[in-house]
């Protein structure tokens, strides 16, 4: 079974990539905001960056056990796992790692839409321009794809990349 994560800031598409590879695909939709929430995942809120303060280390071994669990379901193909964290699991937890990216006006644009605070936006910006999710991910050795998503991207274009 295949397991493609798709990292990146918040804004920049991974969620409508994500269900449209798996639909496409047949792969298992796993959104990791939901599975951190469902299962309490979180030591606390940060209220001046409206976030939930997260052990990356316990969010890891939660999820690899979770993908073994989805894994021996053997009714999909593969799992897409959609999350700004996802980047953080082990490079051998992974096939492949796509990382979206997005114009800075039109992620400004698209944050503000999602009615985030002056200081949400500006971090996410900040951590945009800085490639955070592509370098921590090239630290963790993936093997990534990097999708501009400004403009919409092409489905099957990404299928034959990650050999779909």
């Amino acid at each position: 079974m295949k397991t493609v994560i798709v990292s990146g800031v918040p804004g920049t598409g991974k969620t409508t990539l994500s269900k449209k590879l798996s639909k496409k695909l047949d792969y298992y939709y796993f959104d990791v905001n939901n599975f951190i929430v469902k299962n309490k995942l979180y030591e606390g809120y940060d209220k001046e960056r409206g976030t939930r303060i997260i052990d990356i280390s316990i969010l890891n071994k939660k999820l690899i056990n979770e993908i073994k669990n989805i894994e021996k379901n053997k009714k999909y193909r593969g799992i897409i796992i959609d999350s700004h964290l996802s980047h953080y699991l082990p490079k051998k937890s992974a096939d492949f790692c796509i990382v979206t990216k997005c114009d800075i006006k039109e992620l400004n644009k698209r944050l503000k839409n999602k009615r985030y605070n002056k200081g949400k936006v500006a971090e996410n910006l900040q951590a945009e321009i800085f490639d955070i999710c592509l370098n921590e991910a090239s630290e963790r050795r993936h093997n990534i794809l990097v999708i501009d998503t400004t403009k919409g991207f092409n489905i099957d274009a990404i299928i034959h990349k990650i050999g779909g």
